[in-house]
């Protein structure tokens, strides 16, 4: 499995801009084996896991395999969702709590209009998700590959 993203809101996000979006969290807590969100469905919130695991995954094809791919596990001031900053909003992943997990909940839109209304701000959130889907990318790819290249056919 992949290593944490290093891209924690606190490593990133100015004391100014994470006091602001915290300003607007709930708490919130899922139990163990909780779908968060499933691939395709409206992403109207997003969440920074407080405490516990959340696992990232790729639904595969109906095919050869089925189920879905685990691509990350997230922890401990980890972004859970970033399919709410972006039109149509639809979840690109699922997601899964792995263990309890406690989190703060962020409605998306009412954080967008937030972005809009202060450029800086919403120019911090953008970088930030920005960095994250970057990363988690390179993570997707890594597992994927991991899974499905083409093995090397060894030679006597």
């Amino acid at each position: 499995m992949s290593t944490p993203s290093p891209i924690r809101i606190a490593a990133v996000l100015s004391a100014e801009h994470r006091g602001r979006l915290m300003s607007h969290a709930h708490e919130v807590n899922f139990p163990e084996g909780a779908r968060i969100f499933e691939e395709g469905g409206r992403a109207e919130a997003f969440w920074i896991v407080r405490s516990g695991t959340v696992t990232l995954e790729v639904p595969l094809p109906s095919g050869g395999h089925r189920g879905a791919v685990a691509v990350e596990s997230l922890g401990p001031g980890e972004l859970v969702g970033w399919s709410w900053l972006f039109p149509p909003y639809t979840w690109q992943l699922s997601a899964e709590a792995m263990t309890p997990v406690r989190a703060y909940e962020f409605d998306g839109q009412a954080v967008r209009l937030l972005m809009d209304a202060d450029p800086a701000f919403g120019s911090a959130i953008g970088h930030w998700v920005g960095r994250i889907l970057a990363v988690r990318l390179q993570q997707t790819r890594t597992r994927l590959l991991d899974l499905y290249a083409p093995r090397p056919t060894p030679t006597r």
